[in-house]
């Protein structure tokens, strides 16, 4: 059974008069009419608001970038359109036209929504969970959203699939080569094959290979920021650190903009199941816990701008140029305001010095374990190499899904680095061969550029053992995203960010350094680092969400300082 038809009470409720009256109190313009078969709304309608219909019926539909239709539901009096894109403005994924009667309803636009579903705690819960259930909807039931058209395995189409997937916008793939309505549109198109894969936009735009950022432009998942605005504060990371941060200081009225060079979550993102976290005691997957995370930063008012990357902090010197605002360059060349910056970039997992990697990379090696990757590899032999918690969680992931897995570790065993309840599981998976004391020393090729095997060097005798291996998983140790930074924060000799008593006499609150300098903020005044990125940091779920609802009270402290100095507005 379909989530359309398990929950559709809750997917498409009814208000009664008095959750009527309330929502009618946050409309964001008077009651519009419409005559029979009049567009309400359309696909790609940017900004669109939700109808709260008051007479009348609307007839809603999905509709994806190749024409395709779907009826969802027809709406009366009490029930709205929308889902969780509303609520920050974004191009609507479905259509509304009144129906045979007409149709009157009330608009509620970004603002507005967001200020019932915070004021109202009765409606808003309705409402909150409605847009919800609706985007898990689209995604679950296709013909909406974007279309892929590419090769499977193709590295640029994995790459779309991932970013579209961990981001919860829907999608539908189609094969280029094998896929009758796929091949059409190819030939029709008069694409070449080096053109490959194709984005079709919801609004029936193509875009040939596209990269990352033109994609998100394109499907409105990056929102066109405005420069003048100075924010109270920038998030540089939406992982787990950085969305709390979102929600808590949104939440207490702080003008908030997050960003991502990739996606939602971080590393946690593309875990399978966290089953250490508290509060969930049957686990929940890292891409259903950062969209939580993400629809209650929405909910509160924070902006979310992905995939958009921090390239430079201007900072003036030690003390912003203006005494108050901080200046971060971004990777489509805009330039944001904010009085205070949180670095929670997180850390990546390395590379490991192996010949020609890079060749492989998106081609048979990669770096997460998400369903787009288990797809890929289901029913063959695969090699993960990595001994901490992230590694373990993706082997209990993957391995049901394939026929063989080759666990590759350098040391001894799983005990210094995994919690007991994933070594205890591994153990008792019968397809997964732990090679201890291992490390991968080479890659073959297949002669397409693919991976066709790996050559498992013993690190005591040397002894070479060659498996035809075609995907190889990566989870080894982990290097701090701060180059942006570089030069302007202190760092310990990993890498990782300084904060708090532990910064130098340069700038520090430990002796010898500055006096009031805050447990999370670095070198810079009002630059804060949060989570994996910050030396010293506990690398887990819970105390990343733990620093990023610490450093709101700390930026509170460092505004109200700021704006108590002598001379300040």
């Amino acid at each position: 059974m379909s989530l359309i038809d398990s929950r559709l009470h809750q997917m498409f409720p009814v208000l009664d008069a008095a959750q009527i009256l309330t929502a009618q109190r946050f409309a964001s313009g008077p009651e519009r009419d419409f005559a029979p078969g009049d567009l309400v709304f359309d696909v790609g309608e940017v900004a669109c608001p939700a109808w709260l219909v008051l007479r009348g019926t609307m007839e809603v539909a999905r509709r994806d970038g190749l024409g395709h239709e779907k009826a969802i539901t027809v709406e009366g009096p009490g029930q709205f359109s929308g889902e969780v894109g509303q609520l920050a403005g974004r191009p609507s994924l479905a259509a509304g036209r009144a129906g045979p009667e007409g149709c009157t309803a009330i608009p509620l636009d970004a603002a507005h929504l967001r200020a019932l579903v915070i004021g109202s705690a009765d409606v808003g819960e309705v409402v909150m969970r409605a847009l919800i259930l609706r985007r898990v909807g689209l995604i679950e039931g296709g013909a909406s959203g974007s279309v892929l058209v590419g090769r499977p395995g193709q590295p640029d189409l994995v790459r779309l699939q991932g970013f579209l997937s961990r981001n919860g916008y829907p999608h539908t793939t189609l094969d280029a080569t094998n896929d009758e309505e796929g091949r059409a549109l190819v030939e029709r198109l008069g694409i070449l094959a080096e053109e490959l894969p194709l984005l079709v936009c919801p609004t029936g735009a193509v875009l040939r290979r596209p990269t990352t950022a033109e994609a998100g432009i394109c499907l409105g998942l990056t929102p066109k920021l405005d420069p003048g605005k100075t924010y109270d504060v920038a998030v540089v990371g939406a992982g787990p650190a950085g969305l709390a941060t979102a929600v808590y200081a949104a939440s207490e009225g702080l003008s908030v903009l997050v960003l991502d060079q990739r996606a939602i979550g971080g590393q946690a993102g593309a875990s399978a199941r966290i089953e250490n976290y508290l509060g969930f005691p049957t686990g929940i997957s890292g891409q259903a816990l950062a969209g939580r995370a993400y629809n209650q930063a929405q909910k509160f008012g924070a902006e979310v701008a992905i995939p958009l990357e921090v390239t430079r902090l201007d900072h003036g010197g030690a003390i912003p140029a203006d005494g108050r605002t901080h200046r971060l360059a971004l990777s489509n060349g805009d330039t944001i305001g904010a009085r205070t910056v949180v670095v929670a970039s997180g850390a990546r997992y390395r590379r490991p010095d192996i010949p020609n990697l890079a060749v492989f990379e998106g081609a048979g090696v990669s770096y997460w374990a998400s369903p787009v990757e288990a797809k890929l590899c289901e029913g063959d032999e695969v090699a993960l190499v990595g001994g901490g918690n992230s590694a373990g969680q993706a082997v209990v992931f993957l391995a049901p899904k394939v026929k063989r897995l080759h666990l590759v570790i350098r040391g001894a065993g799983l005990e210094a680095s995994m919690s007991r309840y994933l070594i205890d599981r591994i153990a008792a998976l019968p397809n997964v061969e732990i090679h201890t004391g291992t490390e991968v020393g080479s890659l073959e090729e297949d002669g397409t550029l693919g991976l066709a095997g790996i050559g498992l060097r013993n690190r005591a005798t040397g002894a070479v053992k060659t498996c035809p291996i075609r995907h190889l998983f990566l989870f080894i140790g982990a290097d701090p995203n701060a180059e942006w930074l570089a030069g302007l924060v202190e760092v310990d000799r990993h890498g990782f960010i300084v904060t708090g008593p532990a910064v130098s006499g340069a700038g520090g609150s430990g002796e010898g350094g500055a006096p009031g300098r805050l447990p999370l903020e670095t070198t810079l005044p009002g630059v804060f680092a949060i989570g994996d990125v910050r030396a010293g940091s506990t690398k887990r779920v819970a105390a990343a969400v733990g620093e990023g609802a610490a450093v709101v009270a700390q930026i509170h402290g460092y505004l109200a300082k700021q704006a108590a100095e002598p001379g300040r507005p």
